[in-house]
C-alpha cells in the first residue's frame, strides 16, 4: 500500500481484514495483510511493543508454545504485530526463536492498526501511538478470508493465546 490515508473502521466478525501493507524483517519488504491470509485459516494478534514486559513474558509465549497446537486446529499462519520498526520485531523474533512459529510483522506506520481501529494512545508510557491488544482468528471463505472472531477487552488478556481456543 502507498502512503494513502487508510480509513478507519471498527473490525467486526465478518470484516475481511484490511489490505494493508506491514514490514517483515527489514523496512521495505513488505507483506499484506490481506493477501497474506488469503485462502487460509489463521491467527493475528496484536500488542503494544516489542520487547515490552506483559509481551514479552505472557503474550508472545504463549502463541510461540501453542504454535503445533494452532496448526493441528488449522492455522496455516500464525501472526503477531505491532507499531514497531522491522528491525525490533525481527530481533524479538529471533531472541524468542519465533522462525517458524510466529511470524513478526512491524506496522511501522501504523496502518493496520488505524484500519482495525486498534489504536492506542500509549505516548505517556511508549512515546506514540501503539496498537491495543487484540486477537483475530481469520476463516477462508471462498476468494477472501474474512474476520471470524475479534477479541479485545481487558488489557492483559485480549492477546493471551488461550483465548484462541
Amino acid at each position: 500500500m502507498d502512503d494513502q490515508k487508510v480509513v478507519s473502521s471498527q473490525a467486526a466478525e465478518g470484516d475481511s481484514l484490511p489490505s494493508v501493507d506491514v514490514d517483515e524483517g527489514k523496512p521495505g519488504q513488505t507483506v499484506n495483510i490481506a493477501d497474506l491470509f488469503k485462502g487460509k485459516k489463521g491467527v493475528l494478534f496484536g500488542v503494544p511493543g516489542a520487547f515490552t514486559p506483559t509481551c514479552s513474558e505472557t503474550h508472545l509465549p504463549g502463541y510461540l508454545e501453542m504454535s503445533e497446537e494452532l496448526k493441528a486446529a488449522g492455522a496455516e499462519v500464525v501472526v503477531c504485530v505491532s507499531v514497531n520498526d522491522p528491525f525490533v520485531m525481527a530481533a524479538w523474533g529471533k531472541q524468542n526463536e519465533a522462525e517458524g512459529k510466529v511470524r513478526m510483522l512491524a506496522d511501522t506506520k501504523c496502518q493496520l492498526t488505524k484500519a482495525l481501529d486498534m489504536e492506542l494512545d500509549a505516548t505517556e508510557k511508549l512515546g506514540s501511538i501503539r496498537s491495543k491488544r487484540y486477537v483475530t482468528l481469520a476463516l477462508t471463505e471462498e476468494t477472501e478470508t474474512p474476520i471470524y472472531g475479534f477479541f479485545q477487552g481487558r488489557p492483559l488478556c485480549a492477546s493471551v493465546s488461550g483465548r484462541t481456543q
